[in-house]
């Protein structure tokens, strides 16, 4: 009686189940013949939605503002007030400033850092990475991969300058070089190499009359960097990564030897007398008795308001087929360390020097960008713009404090006379010396 039972009980569950497979299938083939059964449809439209929200759901969560150290200079400020405006109306996160010499904000991120009073974003120059990695206040900058994109957009250079053993602290913001320097009435075009900067010099020199063709301020390392180094000469030897070595050091070597003796050859000939300091060559030049002279943008002012139209401004001469280097200084954004919102601050440093960006940048502030796409409508500010991209930055390691003194000394003793070879030997050896006692 139960074997019956259950026989039954069998069949009925297999024809419940054949009728339910029956009904799934005639769904299927209603939706196949072009039926009103959206259901697919609208499921597919979900599960894309969803991937939409997993993509956005990757990123932090948008804070309501960020706070930034800004470098107290009133066209800065008024530069960037117009730049994080636009931040605000793209992303919708307020940007709230604080004006903070950048000379000062280390100290300050210091003390305020670790409390949550300080910065999400700050100001700094490259020159001071070798201290901000030993504080440990800047974050190591990681990027999405859309913000990746966006990197080959800056000069390589300055972007490197803010890398330090490896990892990178900041954005450039500005790059700062100097160029050549020329008045149009005495040198209607700007010498292309070397070898016609001197016959140019030679030409125009009649010390007599305090009249040069060419002068510098040849005893300031800053500005001779590229003529010890354009031959081969360096400061410190750099790895493939870019990472200095302070315990090989190429100012000594034949290349720097041979930029020092073009040094001595200009007061040897007369070209470049002794004693003339920066107010000399400045005043020279705006009088109209130097054909070309090497400085910063910061001069143009003053010697525009002296000669006018007449003044123009080149890249520096080649030597061997190559431009001369010119030292670079540069200012960047650095997200703090202590942050909470690391992403979206980076996302504020990109933002600030975007190409837009570094566009009303340079022409509220006048201060030239980290940005190689941006069109610089000032013809001379424009050229030297263009040496920016043969600029190379100071070396942004601690021992970089000790190259300038022994450097400095050098090039009085060779502009005196003395053996190139033998002084730069000696300074050498005393910065080596330098160095060895400041890592003890």
């Amino acid at each position: 009686m139960l074997k019956g039972k259950s026989f039954w009980l069998t069949a009925l569950l297999m024809l419940v189940l054949s009728m339910f497979l029956v009904a799934c299938s005639g769904d299927d083939e209603a939706t196949d013949d072009g039926g009103t059964d959206t259901g697919s449809d609208s499921e597919q439209s979900d599960t894309e939605g969803e991937g939409d929200d997993d993509a956005s759901s990757d990123l932090p969560e948008k804070p309501e503002s960020l706070k930034v150290w800004v470098n107290d200079e009133e066209q800065q400020l008024d530069a960037y007030d117009e730049i994080f405006a636009r931040f605000t109306d793209e992303y919708g996160i307020e940007v709230e400033v604080t004006p903070y010499s950048m000379l000062d904000q280390l100290d300050g991120i210091g003390l305020d850092g670790p409390s949550g009073q300080g910065p999400d974003l700050f100001f700094q120059p490259h020159d001071r990475m070798g201290d901000i990695h030993l504080q440990g206040v800047a974050a190591e900058l990681e990027f999405t991969e859309e913000q990746q994109a966006q990197l080959s957009g800056y000069n390589q250079e300055a972007f490197n300058a803010f890398n330090y053993e490896g990892i990178q602290y900041g954005i450039p913001a500005v790059v700062e070089t100097y160029a050549l320097f020329y008045n149009k009435a005495l040198v209607p075009e700007p010498p292309k190499t070397m070898d016609d900067l001197m016959t140019i010099a030679r030409d125009l020199t009649d010390a007599s009359n305090d009249e040069y063709g060419f002068m510098m301020n040849a005893l300031d390392f800053y500005f001779t960097y590229p003529f010890l180094t354009g031959d081969g000469g360096y400061i410190f030897a750099q790895d493939d990564n870019g990472n200095y070595d302070p315990s090989d050091i190429g100012l000594n070597n034949e290349g720097a030897v041979a930029g020092a003796e073009t040094i001595q050859s200009w007061f040897e000939e007369g070209l470049i007398p002794q004693g003339a300091d920066l107010d000399v060559i400045n005043g020279l030049f705006m009088d109209g008795k130097v054909g070309m002279v090497v400085n910063g943008p910061w001069a143009i002012p003053d010697y525009q308001g002296a000669l006018g139209d007449d003044l123009g401004i080149a890249i520096l001469p080649e030597v061997n087929g190559e431009v001369l280097n010119s030292f670079s200084g540069n200012k960047g954004w650095l997200v703090s360390y202590y942050t909470e919102n690391q992403h979206w601050a980076t996302e504020l440093a990109l933002f600030a020097t975007n190409a837009d960006s570094s566009a009303t940048y340079f022409e509220v502030a006048g201060e030239l960008p980290g940005h190689t796409e941006v069109e610089i409508d000032n013809e001379l500010m424009a050229a030297i713009f263009d040496q920016t991209q043969y600029a190379h930055p100071m070396p942004n390691i601690p021992e970089m404090s000790k190259v300038w003194e022994p450097i400095a000394d050098a090039l009085t003793f060779i502009s005196q006379g003395e053996d190139p070879q033998e002084v730069l030997d000696e300074a050498v050896e005393l910065l080596k010396e330098d160095i060895a006692l400041m890592q003890q």
